[in-house]
């Protein structure tokens, strides 16, 4: 009964829409319990993913080895069972690196982001932010009491020339799942999640006219889905939006859409599971996209925080 009357006090205090009402109502009843992002932690890991000797791209293989067996060793700190899903193209091993938490669970979601880059750069926004969120993901995830497997992947090859392929790691990863029949319930895509703006006139849209509804401001994280986005998607959607503390902005249109389908969801789009990306909108807000401008002195840590909580907590929820 306390739990109501306090909830009741905090309640009246707010406005109806602030987020932190869903916040305290999981908090109070104890469903969940809150996780913060380690804003040091993330800039140690940013470090060690995008100060490499060689670029983390298909051609350097020893050093994407490195960063599996990185990504490897973190997630054996937290997880319940970690191993590599290894193929080949030609004489080459590539590796997907898999995380998994309550893995007896007849249930999976799965959170994915990929750890190459494209080309000769650092690649800090593209993709370290995405597997940095991973990596966080997992220290928060240890010890919670999940009602479903929660598979953390990182993949290997989601970037030219293999984007688009069968070799691309993500590909490899959701055809095993429905070779295997199993049970997804959604999957959710980190894809560059580290880039922020405030200032008007930083954000841009494949159609020029979305900037009447979605400002001008890149200070907003992005939940991209295509049209008949599936139970799963649209349920985390639901949740990013209630629990991140920072703003959120749900977009949904046509696959054909330019940069709708620009990372590993699409190929879980590919085996039918439902699935979404959470992304700062790339290329239509970061310019160094691409360049050897992508550095982590680029990166809002502080922000990246927040999109790795509103992760957490959605999953939870």
């Amino acid at each position: 009964m306390k739990h109501f009357i306090l909830l009741g006090v905090l309640a009246s205090t707010l406005k109806p829409n602030m987020k932190i009402i869903p916040f305290l109502v999981l908090f109070l009843f104890g469903t969940i319990s809150y996780g913060q992002s380690d804003t040091v932690r993330i800039k140690d890991l940013l470090t060690v993913l995008t100060k490499t000797p060689k670029p983390r791209n298909h051609q350097n293989i020893d050093q994407l080895n490195l960063c599996a067996k990185f990504i490897s060793t973190n997630f054996k700190e937290y997880a319940d069972t970690v191993f590599y899903q290894n193929y080949q193209i030609g004489s080459l091993t590539y590796k997907n690196i898999v995380a998994r938490f309550n893995p007896q669970a007849s249930q999976k979601m799965v959170i994915g982001a990929h750890y190459d880059v494209c080309g000769n750069q650092e690649g800090a926004d593209d993709n370290a932010s995405g597997i940095v969120g991973l990596l966080e993901l997992a220290r928060l995830l240890k010890g919670q009491k999940l009602d479903k497997c929660i598979e953390l992947v990182a993949y290997t090859l989601e970037e030219p020339p293999f984007f688009r392929t069968e070799y691309m790691g993500s590909f490899i990863h959701a055809k095993s799942l429905k070779d295997s029949h199993a049970d997804v319930v959604g999957m959710v895509s980190l894809e560059m999640i580290g880039y922020f703006n405030e200032a008007k006139h930083t954000q841009d849209y494949p159609i020029g006219f979305l900037k009447l509804f979605y400002g001008s401001r890149g200070n907003y994280i992005t939940v991209v889905n295509k049209f008949g986005k599936g139970k799963g998607a649209r349920k985390f959607t639901k949740h990013m939006d209630r629990f991140a503390q920072l703003p959120v902005k749900k977009f949904n249109g046509p696959k054909s859409l330019t940069g709708i389908d620009f990372s590993d969801h699409l190929n879980y789009w590919k085996m039918g599971f439902s699935a979404c990306m959470i992304t700062d909108t790339a290329f239509y807000r970061n310019k160094n996209y691409h360049q050897k401008t992508d550095e982590m002195g680029t990166l809002n840590i502080s922000r990246m925080a927040q999109v790795i909580d509103g992760v957490f907590l959605s999953i939870l929820a």
